[in-house]
């Protein structure tokens, strides 16, 4: 039982908190920022009932982990690593939403609008959708951070299988706005998902 109260767990988990709370509010505060507060509602911090089953599931099975398994939570250079995917993936997401400014949205635009331009520079020219990139990197990442082999492979398959389906429906639309300078886009820069082209 002290496990649940040493260390280690103190820190894994303060860490996923403080991981959790800082994703969730600047994405809410920079969609304030460049949308205003007329156009924000609370959907705008991305919190849906299967992000909260997601992580009540990984807290689960951290804590039945470090009760049961205490040695597994203890590799640091795998938690530091998944410590700094976390980072990494709030950087690019980060970077993605400032770089597209007013382009950016949470919701798919399913019309064109005649202010939405395609944005192709900063680290749009690296990477198509660098803020589905950025998550896919910083979910994963938050349960490597936690040692949590299961929830790790779950989260892959599920944000990975949530994106493949995602971009093909964005990209629609995205070639019909835009056209050919959005496939010649598409033909040229990789989706930031590994395996969606």
């Amino acid at each position: 039982m002290a496990e649940l109260f040493g260390y280690t767990a103190c820190r894994q988990l303060l860490q996923m908190l403080v991981s959790i709370i800082f994703f969730h509010i600047s994405e809410y505060i920079l969609a304030l920022v460049i949308h205003g507060k007329s156009n924000v509602s609370l959907k705008s911090l991305l919190i849906s009932k299967h992000y909260l089953l997601a992580m009540i599931c990984s807290l689960i099975e951290y804590l039945i982990e470090i009760y049961f398994f205490p040695g597994l939570k203890e590799y640091w250079w795998i938690s530091n690593l998944g410590l700094a995917m976390v980072v990494l993936g709030e950087i690019i997401r980060k970077f993605a939403i400032v770089t597209a400014g007013r382009a950016f949205t949470h919701l798919i635009k399913v019309y064109h609008e005649e202010n939405h331009q395609l944005v192709t520079n900063g680290i749009y020219r690296f990477v198509r959708h660098p803020g589905y990139c950025g998550f896919f990197i910083w979910s994963i990442g938050t349960q490597i951070m936690l040692c949590n082999p299961i929830s790790t492979i779950g989260f892959a398959v599920v944000v990975w299988k949530f994106f493949s389906r995602r971009i093909p429906y964005e990209e629609f639309f995205l070639k019909q706005f835009f056209g050919s300078e959005y496939e010649d886009y598409m033909r040229k820069v990789p989706s930031g998902i590994p395996l969606v082209r």
